[in-house]
């Protein structure tokens, strides 16, 4: 049996990370996921921590490997939206150290399953478009910024213009038989139980805003390709609005971990049996 745990945007809240570390420790999970947004907004330090990801994740996480020895779980890694990609790098040099898995647009085997990281989002109105693309065309939303626009922490190479959700996970996946596959994506699918927003009643330039503000080619993706499962946060609301933290598409059964309450969220499921996920706030 697979034990996996699932989290999602944690934006450096310390308190969060340790109630994890914690279960980690006692519960010993084999595997664990973590679904982006994990650093402070903005480069906020926090407490003493002069690099969040060195001096506080990657710190912890080493204690934890030595304490559980062979029990230490395969951890995946994307970053999210909130994080600058300036910061990867670290990730990166860690993942090659054996810390844990950075999986962004990568597929890394465990077993007989295939384990997928995609962090991009749709555009949204920040700022920061580090994480951002268009999502199956250059439409976007009104009250969102282009991600031609804003700034970026990191020069990139990419043609912004033309590059889109749906062309990335088309080249990811290619030929890949995807029936065992679990995918950790930050963004959840379009209009879901997953990608609601608080936008009620909102306008901009007396045109309604959308309450649902998920990626349109990762829910065409999702019921094209009906992977085992996806896992997604982004939307920390979405759960409280709908009253949803998970949704059946088909063959395919998709989470939300993230949260807007206080509480540390985990999605705790079993790989082999995926029907009897369980949510729990801490």
């Amino acid at each position: 049996m697979t034990n996996c745990f699932f989290v999602s945007d944690l934006h450096g809240k310390t308190d969060r990370y340790l109630k994890l570390f914690n279960l980690i420790k006692t519960e010993k999970p084999n595997v664990v996921f973590f679904g982006g947004d994990l650093l402070p907004h903005g480069f906020k330090k926090v407490d003493n921590y002069d690099d969040f990801a060195i001096d506080f994740i990657f710190s912890h996480l080493w204690q934890l490997k030595k304490t559980l020895q062979n029990q230490y779980p395969d951890i995946f890694v994307i970053l999210g939206n909130d994080d600058a990609r300036c910061e990867e790098e670290k990730f990166i040099l860690e993942s090659d150290k054996g810390l844990f898995h950075y999986i962004n647009q990568n597929k890394i085997l465990l077993k007989d399953y295939k384990i997928f990281g995609y962090s991009f989002v749709p555009p949204t109105p920040f700022q920061n478009k580090d994480w951002e693309k268009y999502d199956v065309s250059r439409y976007v939303d009104p009250g969102c910024i282009h991600p031609t626009e804003g700034f970026r922490t990191i020069k990139i190479t990419e043609d912004i213009e033309y590059a889109t959700i749906k062309k990335d996970l088309d080249d990811l996946t290619r030929d890949e038989d995807l029936s065992n596959a679990v995918f950790l994506f930050h963004s959840p699918p379009y209009k879901s139980y997953l990608d609601r927003a608080g936008l009620d009643g909102k306008m901009i330039d007396h045109v309604p805003l959308d309450v649902h503000v998920g990626s349109i080619a990762i829910q065409r993706f999702i019921e094209e390709k009906q992977p085992l499962t996806t896992l997604h946060g982004h939307i920390h609301e979405s759960t409280r609005l709908t009253g949803y933290w998970k949704q059946q598409f088909n063959r395919t059964i998709s989470f939300n971990a993230a949260h807007d309450g206080n509480e540390l969220s985990v999605i705790k499921f079993n790989l082999e049996n995926i029907k009897k996920a369980e949510r729990i706030l801490i």
